[in-house]
């Protein structure tokens, strides 16, 4: 693949995030989304955790960029000529440049590492330790990586501030996970072990939004009853929007709870379905209402999607998609 780097500068970056009002949460969010993908990725290819997840950051302004949002593009990867596959225009260097499109986020972040892993005038940094972020920094502009003469300080001000090298440690085996974090051994046809990290999801403290619905998270054992009048709905209403049966009276475990009725159509295309999770799971997770979601996808609420699936959240599914088992 023919590509090449872009760099977003740091006044638009900042820019942006203050506009959003929330600059550490909206940062903070981003790691814990990302964090497992940044770390995966290091044990494949050996690029520091760290280093990706702070690049990841400045690149695509914490996943609020409009090229991340249209092209799930979070490192700028731009196309160049002779490359003939998805892609995006966007306004860069030039008017309505090319940039690399990909299916998900994750596509990025593999793109990435091996943009680094496979070009010559990175090779040095794959000689450091890992654990040196600042080399690995200053190594990176040197290499021609960025053209911002303070990229590298860019950098290491992201990973001190966020403490971005414990997931290089964690990767290293250094550092055991957080408590939301559970690291699990999987094995299935490969002859070596490798570890898949199931990130959980974090959420803001108090109403938000998801698929610009009000939400909440509910934790164990919070009455809904009493959710429902500190939010000013009635408790009918409440169940209605969250597909509860009418015998539950406090949250089973933490939940997000919506405040208004969910969307017909998500937010994102489909959602690949994790270890874990039920269709109801994926309902709330993207804000969509479940009778939806089965219709797109012909399944009935007592399906168990198969994980690494699609559901599709805005659309009927493809005649051949197969997205799950009963």
């Amino acid at each position: 693949m023919m590509i090449q780097k872009f760099t977003a500068t740091v006044l638009t970056f900042f820019t942006i995030i203050t506009c959003y009002g929330q600059k550490a949460e909206i940062v903070e969010n981003y790691i814990h989304t990302y964090r497992g993908i940044a770390i995966t990725e290091m044990q494949r290819t050996g690029v520091p955790a760290a280093i990706k997840l702070a690049q990841g950051i400045h690149e695509s302004m914490a996943g609020q960029s409009d090229l991340v949002q249209r092209s799930y593009n979070h490192f700028g990867i731009k196309c160049k000529s002779g490359y003939t596959g998805p892609y995006v225009l966007h306004d860069d260097d030039a008017p309505r440049e090319r940039f690399m499109k990909y299916d998900n986020a994750e596509q990025s972040f593999i793109d990435h590492s091996d943009f680094l892993k496979n070009r010559s005038r990175y090779a040095s940094l794959f000689d450091l330790d890992p654990t040196d972020y600042k080399n690995w920094a200053y190594g990176l502009k040197k290499a021609g990586y960025a053209t911002n003469p303070k990229y590298p300080q860019l950098i290491i001000s992201l990973i001190e501030k966020y403490g971005l090298n414990d997931y290089t440690l964690i990767a290293l085996g250094k550092k055991a996970p957080s408590d939301n974090m559970q690291l699990a051994i999987a094995n299935p046809t490969q002859a070596q072990e490798e570890i898949e990290i199931i990130v959980a999801p974090v959420y803001p403290e108090g109403e938000f939004k998801i698929n610009n619905t009000r939400v909440i998270l509910a934790k164990k054992g919070t009455s809904l009853n009493q959710l429902a009048q500190q939010f000013g709905v009635s408790v009918t209403r409440l169940f209605d929007y969250n597909d509860f049966g009418m015998s539950a009276e406090t949250a089973p475990k933490d939940l997000l709870v919506f405040l208004q009725l969910k969307r017909t159509v998500g937010e994102n295309e489909y959602h690949e379905v994790k270890p874990g999770e039920t269709i109801y799971d994926i309902a709330q997770a993207e804000g969509i209402r479940l009778e939806s979601i089965l219709k797109y996808n012909n399944l009935s609420k007592f399906t168990s999607p198969a994980i690494g699936s699609k559901l599709y959240l805005q659309d009927k599914a493809p005649a051949t998609a197969s997205n799950g088992h009963h």
